[in-house]
């Protein structure tokens, strides 16, 4: 019997039977006076005048107009760039101990964004609060006493000044408790391993001696581990190697596109569990089984706010106007896109992250991931979201029986001088040609979008597919230095990246 892992489940039953239900929308006011209260004394609480902010009976409604929406370059240039002339209490007391570097899906050099200790702490309770939530997943006791496979970038952060940078996700790999590391896997010598590739060949090597029970990681990457371990030791499936594997924890984008060719490397279903951690916080958990949705973390030093995701809101280049209305977590409605704003105990403050969300429960605080808000392709009137392109892609999968691991899309004209929408498509269709693909994907896009529908009758020509292989994508990653770690594809990309990224295909393909 699995007397340690009893113990475990048993203290988690215990924790969840005497630990109240959360409301939501009290937390997240008495985490806007937490903010603003710690922050008062810094240059940017003085120049805002929080204190006096702190005084008025409405709060919230004088946070929102009082302060602009910032995103990475404007409060960099603005306000961060004093943290690294030295200066203290910019925007959060004292100087941050880490930077998160984030190139993201976008930009072309890492942004540096501070992580303050009081950020570690918050994303500690949210993973405290993850684990407790696996109470509501029905384990068995002998999975608390397995090891957990937590796939992100290297832990070996570089030292500059008086501080240390890296990826999110190697910063907190970094700052795990003493009690937890002994189930943790790769171990810290090869997770300090910076090359990604000679990092997952070490953790292919050594597959043998570990009892995975869970893996953590972005889909894409921890598929590539999974298929090096899978080639290293000549197996059919991952469960020949790691037969306790029962647990996915995902992170960072949706797991519906990657469901398919995930399970095709598993021997049998697992649990796969959502989170949502971004390089400004742990931003939301899933919590029950009977969702895959995720529930925002509302407790744990970030106050989040919701601009409805619509053309007239948002920019050419998908930033976000300044006069944008924005709502609460008690005026938002359900099924609506939202582009999701934070303020945080890193001291980023109305933060435009670049995501997109949906709530599926609002009363429980519950969202999904829609997109970002530069892969909206709104080229002609067309508005594609994310999720409709990944919804697109499914159906893809399911009518020709394949797989597709990576997908990206360019809106540019063609040679006959009418605009498309340019798909590569990471897959093997087996023996079907790019043209029905095309015809395919245009019907489903027309069917499951009024807007694109329109568009398609006016200005948009038409569809053009091309099939590469999935490597292809991988390598593109590789050559942008992005490769591993908290790195996610660009799903849309606006036409000089299409020309970088069209011409290395032609170059592998030749």
């Amino acid at each position: 019997m699995a007397i340690l892992g009893s113990i475990i489940k048993g203290v988690i039953l215990l924790k969840d039977a005497v630990t109240p239900e959360v409301n939501h929308i009290e937390a997240q006011k008495d985490m806007l006076v937490k903010l603003l209260e710690t922050a008062k004394d810094t240059q940017f609480g003085k120049y805002y005048q929080f204190d006096s902010l702190l005084e008025s009976d409405q709060i919230v409604k004088e946070f929102s107009n009082r302060i602009p929406y910032f995103d990475y370059n404007k409060i960099n240039d603005e306000w961060w760039y004093k943290f690294h002339e030295g200066e203290e209490d910019v925007t959060w007391p004292g100087q941050p101990d880490y930077y998160a570097l984030s190139s993201g899906t976008t930009g072309k050099t890492s942004k540096r964004i501070p992580v303050t200790n009081d950020m570690i702490e918050a994303i500690r309770q949210s993973g405290i609060k993850q684990v407790f939530a696996l109470n509501n997943f029905d384990l068995p006791a002998d999975f608390f006493e397995k090891e957990m496979m937590m796939l992100g970038s290297s832990t070996d952060l570089q030292e500059k000044d008086d501080h240390l940078e890296g990826e999110i996700s190697g910063i907190s790999a970094s700052n795990i408790p003493t009690w937890f590391r002994s189930y943790y896997k790769p171990g810290e010598e090869i997770a300090k391993i910076d090359d990604w590739d000679e990092r997952v060949k070490e953790i292919a090597k050594n597959a043998k001696q570990w009892d995975i029970g869970a893996l953590s990681g972005i889909p894409s990457w921890i598929e590539l581990m999974l298929q090096e371990v899978i080639k290293t030791h000549q197996l059919n499936h991952i469960h020949e190697i790691w037969p306790n594997l029962q647990v996915y924890t995902s992170g960072g984008v949706a797991f519906g596109p990657y469901e398919k060719s995930f399970n095709a490397l598993l021997g049998h279903p697992i649990t796969v569990i959502d989170t949502y951690l971004a390089s400004e916080g742990y931003v939301a958990t899933q919590i029950r089984p009977e969702t895959d949705a995720m529930q925002l973390n509302t407790e744990n030093g970030i106050y989040f706010e919701f601009v409805p995701f619509k053309p007239e809101y948002i920019n050419e280049d998908g930033s976000l106007k300044q006069d944008a209305p924005c709502l609460t977590l008690d005026n938002v409605e359900l099924d609506q896109d939202y582009v999701l704003i934070m303020s945080t105990v890193s001291g980023a403050w109305r933060y435009i992250i670049g995501d997109t969300i949906a709530f599926t429960d609002i009363e429980r605080a519950e969202i999904k991931i829609t997109g970002r808000t530069k892969f909206f392709l709104n080229t002609v009137g067309s508005q594609l979201s994310v999720n409709k392109m990944d919804d697109a892609i499914k159906d893809l999968e399911e009518t020709y029986n394949t797989t597709i691991s990576e997908y990206t899309i360019c809106a540019k004209r063609a040679e006959d001088g009418e605009f498309y929408h340019f798909w590569y498509l990471g897959s093997d269709f087996n023996g079907a040609t790019q043209e029905e693909i095309s015809e395919t994907l245009d019907n489903h896009l027309k069917e499951a979008n009024k807007n694109y529908k329109v568009a398609r009758s006016k200005a948009l020509k038409g569809v053009k597919v091309k099939v590469i292989p999935a490597d292809y994508f991988y390598e593109w990653s590789a050559a942008n230095k992005k490769k591993g770690g908290q790195v996610k594809m660009e799903r849309v990309m606006n036409e000089e990246k299409f020309r970088d990224f069209e011409a290395l295909v032609n170059k592998l393909a030749n």
